[in-house]
């Protein structure tokens, strides 16, 4: 499909929606179920080109990973740490996640191994990931020397024991992610300093669902201790609704007025995205908390918001595609390291906010966004599915918005289009 139309609402929103599993959780969960002891069994997941990039990956290195689609279910046979593969060609697409998930896994294999991804991946920076398994003795490194993908691990010499380093995570979270994670496998297991309280909300959720898998860890101020020679326990795990694919339904109901039920998720979510809700709420929606999943209540009008997203940037489009309908100016700061994501996120948002008719000014570090009278164009969404979701929303009031190459949403929310229409 080269081009989705969006057919605005002509009525309040009334409707329940149940969103898919989130692809950080989903991706975790695989990659831990791989170095547990036994057969886990996902519940849940999230199958989309994300998901499935981890999937194949995982079964390159030798691993048995079976995908129920109709049940959402993804079984995966753990291996206690080892790594059947003695070295492996891995293409990660365009999925960040499985790119530096796997580098830090692959330590605990032996042999050469190669990763690789799609044109953006090898203009992702990696280097302080890449910098800080150097500096604790592992052989990784840039091919090209440009601190960017393809990357080599070369465990073939000798075992990787781990111990104490610091990561800048300013620029992404899952640079610390990516070493905790196999961490209580290694020998020393780690002691991180996490440079950069960007990363604080998704390193959490990475420690609780290591908990979850039997992995205990301790936090003092911005150090993190994982202790060596713990095991991963294999189970049945509940993936928690994607709380980013909810915030474009919560964010319809407020711009467009009415009610909308969003299945699943909790108030106790590992997931630093249900803080959109809050920013929801101080446009003028009301959000309750039910005893299975959230409902919010908007009556179409919106007050313009200043907000530091540095830990939901992956908010940062869905707010930035609501904020010309609102009566006041919305500000938005600490996200400049959004412009190393599937796009440079703040220009491709200044650049569509813009072909609306948009008064928008783009910032080293952010947006503002004013009051505008806008009007409709067809959205070029940069093979970035937030982009083509968040600026779907705002053609739920404006007539007009055609996204361009809409089937990128395929990234993390399949059948995202579906379920906009299903809102009637």
């Amino acid at each position: 499909m080269q081009q989705f139309e969006v057919i605005p609402l002509n009525h309040p929103i009334d409707a329940e929606i149940t969103v898919p599993g989130s692809k950080s959780i989903t991706n975790r969960a695989m990659l831990i179920a791989a170095i547990a002891q036994g057969r886990s069994v996902i519940e849940g997941a999230l199958l989309s080109d994300d998901t499935r990039y981890m999937a194949a990956a995982l079964r390159t290195l030798g691993f048995i990973v079976e995908i129920d689609e109709g049940a959402r279910r993804i079984t995966v046979g753990g291996q206690g740490g080892m790594m059947p593969a003695r070295g492996a060609e891995l293409d990660v697409g365009g999925a960040g996640t499985v790119m530096r998930f796997l580098i830090a896994m692959l330590t605990l294999g032996e042999g050469r191994f190669r990763l690789d991804g799609n044109q953006r991946m090898r203009q992702r920076p990696i280097g302080p990931l890449l910098d800080a398994m150097e500096r604790l003795g592992a052989r990784i490194y840039s091919e090209r020397d440009n601190n960017c993908p393809p990357v080599i691990v070369d465990a073939s010499r000798s075992r990787f024991n781990g111990g104490e380093v610091s990561i800048d995570a300013r620029m992404s979270s899952q640079y610390a992610s990516a070493m905790l994670m196999p961490a209580p496998l290694w020998p020393q297991g780690i002691k991180l300093k996490v440079i950069g309280d960007t990363a604080r909300p998704f390193i959490d959720m990475t420690l609780r669902v290591m908990e979850s898998w039997g992995a205990q860890s301790s936090v003092e101020g911005d150090q993190i201790t994982v202790p060596g020679g713990q095991w991963y326990r294999a189970q049945r795990y509940y993936v928690e609704p994607d709380a980013s694919s909810a915030s474009y339904f919560a964010a319809a109901a407020a711009l467009v007025g009415g009610r909308m039920r969003i299945a699943g998720l909790a108030r106790n979510s590992a997931q630093g995205d249900t803080a959109f809700l809050g920013v929801l709420e101080r446009m003028g929606a009301q959000v309750t908390w039910l005893e299975d999943g959230i409902e919010v209540v908007g009556n179409g009008n919106l007050s313009g918001v200043d907000v530091a997203m540095n830990a939901m940037p992956d908010m940062v489009a869905t707010l930035a595609a609501i904020a010309p309908f609102a009566s006041s100016p919305t500000k938005i700061t600490g996200v400049g390291f959004i412009r190393h994501h599937e796009s440079d996120r703040l220009r491709a948002l200044a650049s569509e906010l813009g072909r609306l008719g948009a008064n928008v000014r783009e910032t080293q570090d952010g947006l503002e966004i004013e009051p505008s009278e806008i009007h409709g164009a067809a959205i070029d969404t940069y093979d970035d599915h937030r982009i083509a979701m968040a600026f779907a929303i705002a053609g739920l009031k404006l007539p007009g918005v055609m996204i361009n190459h809409p089937d990128c949403v395929t990234k993390t929310f399949p059948d995202f289009f579906e379920r906009l229409v299903s809102l009637g």
